[in-house]
């Protein structure tokens, strides 16, 4: 008989099986709720991969990774170990995406094989583009700083990038593809143009940013909208904000909905998430509130009123501005979101 370790859910954890999911496109189950990893500039790697290895052992099966996060190599050997220890691999769902800086042909392979390496896995499930730019910036940057090189998007660029993504699927070292931080503009030429299709898009959605027009577009057209900074984001770099940006979780509505149901109104917003079709990415170190929130979400559901009233809050806050990600020539950061329909040039 073995004395190795075998993985030990939580007693006070939540079973995986009763976690709500979404299907893809190709037939396959995305856990419909996942655990973000990006510490921003207030939770260093290894308090982000101490998160992932609870995380794991209290229910969560869906881990969302970048290889910008600068964390993947200390995500997998917690993936490795949970594995090793009995966790099946076809339980998990392990996304991670290329950054900017990696666009290039030459370089996308040689970038997604990094992170698979460091991630100590066989395979992806999902792969992303970050965002649609190859624009540049070094970590840490004041919200002026601009990247010499910056372009606005170049469909034929982007289109010789997901081509690269389109033979990782070939090859069988990623399940998925998909983009993030796109628009309705980009997202049609993509579709019109991709031999693979994208399973999904991720991009800001919350309360008080609810995106309808592009998240109608998404589901439209067969993709999944998964959402990051869920919660309005408040760990975000201090570069991305704003006098002007509003606080989902102070909204009297959320509030109101969450002294209802005796739950913070952090979770009130992930539970409208989930019921609303889109897969939440919430960020926390925090056990009690990783946990809680997954317990909230296999609870009683948000009435069809409570549904009707967070829909009317919506008040168009963009948080996630990127504004460092302009070029030359932009007016301001509203261009590299294609506000009138038009992709700005």
């Amino acid at each position: 008989m073995s004395n190795a370790p075998r993985f030990l859910p939580a007693e006070d954890g939540v079973d995986p099986a009763l976690v709500p999911y979404r299907q893809l496109y190709t037939g396959s189950k995305i856990p419909a709720i996942g655990l973000g990893t990006f510490g921003s500039d207030k939770y260093s790697p290894p308090e982000v991969a101490a998160a992932v290895k609870e995380a794991l052992r209290v229910g969560y099966r869906h881990i969302d990774c970048a290889a910008v996060y600068g964390n993947e190599h200390l995500i997998g050997p917690v993936l490795s170990e949970a594995i090793a220890q009995g966790l099946p691999r076809e339980e998990l769902w392990i996304t991670s995406k290329l950054w900017n800086d990696k666009h290039a042909e030459a370089d996308v392979i040689p970038a997604f094989e990094k992170s698979l390496r460091e991630l100590q896995l066989d395979y992806l499930d999902l792969y992303l583009i970050h965002w649609p730019f190859p624009n540049h910036h070094a970590p840490g940057v004041d919200v002026n700083s601009r990247d010499p090189h910056a372009v606005p998007y170049i469909h034929e660029n982007f289109m010789q990038t997901w081509r690269q993504l389109e033979t990782l699927v070939d090859r069988g070292l990623v399940r998925h593809i998909g983009t993030s931080n796109m628009t309705v503009p980009k997202l049609k030429l993509l579709l019109r143009d991709a031999r693979i299709k994208p399973a999904v898009n991720e991009m800001e959605l919350h309360p008080h940013f609810q995106q309808t027009e592009l998240f109608d577009f998404v589901q439209a057209n067969g993709l999944v909208p998964i959402g990051y900074s869920p919660i309005g984001s408040p760990s975000r770099p201090e570069r991305d904000r704003t006098a002007d940006d509003t606080v989902d979780v102070d909204d009297p509505v959320i509030v109101r909905i969450a002294e209802r149901l005796g739950l913070h109104p952090a979770v009130v917003c992930i539970k409208w998430a989930i019921q609303r079709g889109q897969v939440p990415i919430p960020f926390s170190v925090k056990r009690s509130q990783f946990l809680g929130t997954l317990r909230a979400i296999v609870g009683e559901p948000l009435t069809a009123a409570d549904m009707q009233a967070i829909a009317g809050i919506d008040k168009n806050c963009r948080l996630i501005k990127g504004q460092v990600f302009l070029w030359e020539g932009a007016k301001d950061w509203e261009d590299l979101w294609d506000l009138d329909g038009e992709i700005a040039r």
